[in-house]
């Protein structure tokens, strides 16, 4: 989606901000993003140079004393140790106890809202222990919590993507419990096929010879059968840039750009990271300041804007009707 400008209000600090997904969202929602937060140094490098300069590129646990007051804390935290594509070591995985430095970080600032987006297994992790804990120790300090898993093809992006957002509500400002809701689903009114560029580099096209792999069913115990020129796509991921078979990722045929190849290409082709950016749903403004290695990296680990958003929107109603109701105003503070 493009940038929306409008008055900010409540602080929001970002951690795990990655390229800015849930920040952009949560901006043209109208929130004031005050601070963020990312270890990668190149998805730093993209943040500065399409989201803001007010993020810190640092480990977040050499933070913690720096992270200024705020009302709202969002983040992305890491998914790779509860995702069905790594090792599922979920707390047993260092960057899986990261969460509990998102509860210090709350109970330390008596941060008001949590918003927290997560791939859809968090749930099912160790048959759903993992996730009954995270509620438990968010309940334990004072949080009301609500989720639920949102897919972005549902947010009109053409992407399969689920993803598990939770939104708690910290009962000391919040104690007369109101019902969150999650933005709905509409319906999907484009294609992937109308996301695609028009001109596009033959670098990006298959090699003949490389193509049986891309559309193989894969080995022993692992058969799938490939799919390409799928008008929803498969879920982008960070690691799409090693081309993994057409089962995984994405692929279509482009007999218009494939005429400008030699004859060593084929007339399938990858996804560009332009196209990754529109499938993500980043402004048309966007940058590209990294390698394409690191840009499919970046997209494939971000939030998508669009469904942020809509979780922000509805959030800022949330806030503004609860304060209505129970408060009388009070506008700019939650």
């Amino acid at each position: 989606m493009e940038r929306i400008n409008t008055d900010k209000k409540y602080r929001v600090v970002s951690l795990f901000a990655g390229i800015g997904g849930f920040d952009i969202g949560f901006e043209n929602a109208g929130f004031d993003i005050i601070w963020a937060n990312d270890l990668d140094k190149y998805a730093c490098e993209t943040y500065k140079a399409n989201v803001g300069q007010n993020i810190v590129c640092d480990d977040i646990r050499n933070q913690l004393d720096n992270i200024p007051d705020h009302d709202i804390l969002i983040g992305g935290f890491p998914c790779q140790p509860f995702s069905t594509l790594g090792k599922l070591k979920g707390f047993e995985d260092d960057r899986g106890t990261l969460f509990f430095y998102i509860k210090k970080i709350a109970q330390e600032h008596d941060t008001k809202i949590l918003v927290l987006e997560n791939v859809k297994n968090i749930m099912n992790h160790d048959h759903g222990k993992t996730f009954k804990r995270i509620i438990k120790e968010l309940t334990d300090i004072g949080y009301d919590c609500n989720y639920d898993v949102l897919n972005s093809a549902n947010f009109g992006i053409p992407q399969r993507r689920n993803r598990m957002y939770l939104v708690a509500f910290n009962k000391k400002y919040f104690p007369k419990t109101i019902p969150f809701e999650f933005p709905k689903g509409q319906e999907l009114k484009i294609t992937t096929q109308d996301l695609l560029d028009k001109d596009v580099d033959s670098k990006y096209f298959i090699s003949k010879k490389m193509l049986p792999t891309i559309l193989g069913e894969g080995t022993k115990g692992y058969i799938v059968k490939p799919t390409i020129n799928q008008p929803i796509s498969k879920t982008l991921t960070a690691t799409m840039h090693k081309m993994h078979r057409a089962s995984q990722d994405n692929y279509f045929t482009d007999d218009i750009n494939a005429k400008k190849c030699d004859d060593s290409k084929s007339n399938l082709r990858k996804l560009t990271p332009n196209e990754c950016r529109k499938l993500q749903g980043f402004p048309s403004d966007w940058k590209q300041v990294v390698s394409d290695t690191q840009a499919y990296k970046q997209f494939g680990n971000a939030v998508t804007v669009d469904v942020s958003y809509n979780v922000a929107k509805n959030l800022m109603q949330y806030i503004d009707d609860y304060k209505k109701i129970n408060l009388g105003g009070n506008n700019g503070k939650v």
